[in-house]
């Protein structure tokens, strides 16, 4: 009779609750390392590194979020320009390049706005 001797295939990793296998910090820095440099689609990446496409997704992300500075939030503003024959609702808006909004109800004044405000930005 022949005898059967068991033999470890895998070597022992950290599990969740579900049976997901656990990626350290350390890992998933050299994960993001070995992704810059490789020249391969993010799931080609995922699948040749045995690691969750949606997960490497995820942490490429968040790593890009923290290696780019924050952007300054747009600039708004609203001019209202009261006069004599003027009607009080808004009927133009223009958005400048660095975001800024000018609304305004005549075109001329809205112009000088936009004219006033390119020089100064």
């Amino acid at each position: 009779m022949a005898t059967i001797t068991p033999e470890v295939l895998h070597e022992e990793r950290k599990q969740d609750t579900r049976g997901r296998r656990i990626v350290g910090a350390e890992r998933w820095r050299e994960l993001l390392a070995a992704y810059a440099t490789s020249g391969l689609t993010q799931a080609q990446f995922a699948r040749q590194e045995g690691v969750n496409y949606h997960t490497l997704v995820a942490r490429l992300a968040r790593e890009r979020g923290r290696s780019h500075p924050a952007r300054p939030a747009p600039t708004f503003v609203e001019a209202r320009v009261s006069a004599p024959g003027w009607p009080s609702a808004t009927a133009l808006e223009v958005q400048l390049p660095d975001g800024a909004i000018v609304r305004g109800s005549d075109p001329t004044t809205v112009a000088v706005l936009v004219r006033a405000l390119g020089r100064t930005g």
